[in-house]
């Protein structure tokens, strides 16, 4: 195991190559209020500086490439040198041969306490666990790159997933919520664990299918794409039939509601019967929104 690991650190974080992250990063401190607002501006010059120039994988990519991202720090409550906080994380990819950025991750993360001390060193070894802080931001930029790689080839997202999955299994003898699986059916350790399982292999089908084959035709053939569409949701729909109301369906829909009510409320005409009567199964939820495509 210990072999395995030091290989994983060396493929992954041992060649340097090019930042994949290009990540906005705030910390939001109104909520306590008081005069020491200078510990709260340096914590998100170093996480920014983290994110941003930590090489992640062993990818080259260049300038232009780097994902588009966001984690938006909400500090809840301060004393000394803790914090409980939440976190919402957020990514987009470009929609081949077009302006338009596609929303990819959209999660709001509210077990985000950690401890910090104003300059102190923010490094990353997925083998050890160094503090919660460092952890949960580089298990959510790993996410990040994981869902961005499956939205380019199937399956693409495999080897991040797989790191993440050694932050989790750190991680979870650190005592912090969110790692273990007691602690809620919809948190860190649910999202990666069910990213490689095969139970819900179809959201990664449906992630690949909605971006490469769907999204990234429209430039081309505006009808089939939005049928590809359509048949990436009907992957979701075969996921909530084994296993309905789940945890990446609500992650998926939390990024993608708004973007495929715009798709199917214009445009060339397909099958917006079969895919209502799939959005309203799957998503209910989103009812108030499914119900501006019309038929």
């Amino acid at each position: 195991m210990h072999k395995l690991i030091f290989i994983i650190v060396v493929l992954f974080f041992g060649i340097a190559q090019a930042q994949e992250l290009n990540c906005t990063v705030k910390v939001n401190a109104d909520k306590v209020g008081g005069t020491n607002t200078q510990v709260f501006k340096t914590l998100e010059r170093s996480l920014t500086d983290f994110v941003n120039k930590t090489t992640w994988t062993t990818q080259k990519i260049k300038p232009t490439e780097r994902i588009n991202c966001s984690m938006f720090i909400t500090i809840n409550e301060f004393a000394g040198n803790q914090f409980k906080a939440s976190i919402q994380v957020g990514s987009s990819r470009p929609v081949f041969n077009s302006t338009y950025s596609s929303p990819v991750f959209n999660y709001n993360d509210k077990d985000f306490n950690f401890e910090y001390n104003e300059f102190q060193n923010l490094s990353f070894n997925p083998a050890s666990f160094d503090s919660n802080l460092v952890s949960v931001i580089a298990y959510y930029s790993l996410i990040i790159i994981g869902l961005d790689a499956d939205t380019f080839a199937q399956d693409g997202g495999t080897p991040y997933y797989e790191v993440v999955q050694e932050i989790v299994n750190v991680a979870q003898s650190s005592g912090y919520a969110g790692w273990g699986q007691g602690d809620s059916n919809q948190n860190r350790y649910f999202l990666v664990n069910n990213l490689t399982s095969n139970t819900y292999v179809q959201f990664r089908d449906a992630l690949y299918q909605y971006h490469f084959d769907g999204l990234d035709l429209m430039h081309k053939d505006l009808k089939t794409a939005k049928e590809k569409i359509i048949g990436a949701i009907t992957q979701l729909s075969y996921m909530e039939l084994s296993k309905p109301n789940s945890f990446l369906t609500r992650v998926f829909f939390d990024a993608k509601v708004d973007e495929i009510v715009s798709i199917f409320t214009g445009g060339p005409a397909v099958d917006n019967a079969t895919l209502l009567d799939k959005l309203f199964s799957i998503s209910p939820m989103n009812s108030s929104k499914w119900t501006e495509i019309k038929l």
